[in-house]
């Protein structure tokens, strides 16, 4: 069973409260299978290893209840993550390096944050960049979708206009990786 840091149950849980208020937290955490249900109510440390699967569960549900059901919610909450989980010293990173650079730092990072798989930049010219996710163990859209929130975010805040963001490729459809494609000016 895969593994995330409780920081990406933790900013999801804080979108929530500071979209929807107590009670749409309140009415997301009942809706949760009973497994996530126990981690979520367990108090979660960001630094603390939590199951996948929660993880997974908590974005569906969020998307079922708050979204529109296409799994859209969860690339805006990997946008927030962005925003919310980084430390002051990466802060530095976004201010001063240009997207290329960024992404090469998150791909050496990819396993403080996620037990499987790994995050591959792979440079497609000087304004724009694929990102890939392979040998990922149990891949699924939601998953992909806050990563792709995630990258879109990074690439603002190092003070690039993005022009297009897109999920090229992914596991779930058959494809051999997942795959995002961006671009900024």
């Amino acid at each position: 069973m895969s593994q995330v840091k409780g920081s990406a149950i933790t900013t999801r849980i804080k979108y929530i409260r500071e979209s929807f208020g107590e009670p749409g937290y309140r009415r997301l955490r009942d809706a949760l299978n009973p497994e996530s249900r126990a981690v979520i109510e367990s108090r979660v440390m960001p630094h603390a290893w939590v199951p996948y699967s929660a993880f997974i569960d908590l974005n569906v549900m969020a998307d079922q209840l708050f979204g529109t059901g296409d799994l859209s919610l969860c690339y805006q909450m990997g946008r927030y993550g962005a925003e919310i989980n980084l430390p002051t010293l990466y802060r530095i990173f976004y201010k001063f390096g240009t997207p290329h650079f960024i992404f090469h730092k998150a791909a050496r990072l990819w396993e403080m944050h996620y037990d499987s798989g790994r995050l591959v930049p792979l440079s497609s010219g000087p304004t724009s960049l694929r990102i890939r996710i392979e040998e990922f163990s149990e891949p699924h859209r939601a998953h992909c979708l806050s990563v792709l929130g995630w990258a879109t975010k990074s690439v603002e805040m190092s003070g690039a206009d993005v022009t297009n963001s897109v999920e090229t490729l992914c596991r779930t459809r058959g494809d051999e990786a997942c795959e995002m494609s961006l671009s900024w000016e």
